[in-house]
């Protein structure tokens, strides 16, 4: 399965993850997180930064992770509390996401998106044992803010 991220060029060239908190996880937790979709990844971003700079060169990363089903875990919208898409409800995400995060039981966390919860994004484990033989960058493309997003 092929899924994407959308990062600053300078961080572009290597999956790696710098461990800030988010959504998923706690400080520290080295996760990657990608989207479904092109367009889920950019919506993502528009979201989750506070201001964003046209002129500042991003890339879109296409990483390739295994389909086998062992390696992966499904958040379901049912188990979530009723506010799972507000920010008052990520200290409960973070949680869920960290006890993922610790048990080791999956390399990759499968989550509704809060913008779109019927689309995913993959949460990567970067310090799960099946990490290097299971992820790979597979391209990085020119990525570009279009004004009306702005």
């Amino acid at each position: 399965m092929e899924v994407y991220r959308i990062s600053h060029e300078d961080y572009s060239t290597k999956l790696t993850s710098s461990g800030s908190a988010n959504r998923w996880n706690f400080d520290g937790r080295k996760v990657i997180y990608t989207g479904q979709s092109r367009a889920l990844s950019s919506l993502e971003l528009v979201v989750h930064r506070s201001y964003i700079k046209p002129a500042e060169p991003y890339k879109m990363m296409i990483i390739s992770i295994a389909d086998e089903q062992q390696l992966y875990s499904e958040i379901k919208i049912a188990s979530l509390p009723a506010n799972w898409r507000k920010i008052a409800a990520y200290s409960d995400l973070q949680k869920i996401g960290s006890k993922w995060y610790k048990s080791k039981s999956s390399l990759i966390l499968k989550a509704p998106s809060a913008i779109i919860p019927y689309e995913y994004n993959y949460i990567i484990n970067t310090e799960h044992p099946d990490f290097a033989k299971n992820v790979r960058s597979v391209g990085i493309e020119d990525y570009f803010w279009d004004d009306r997003l702005l």
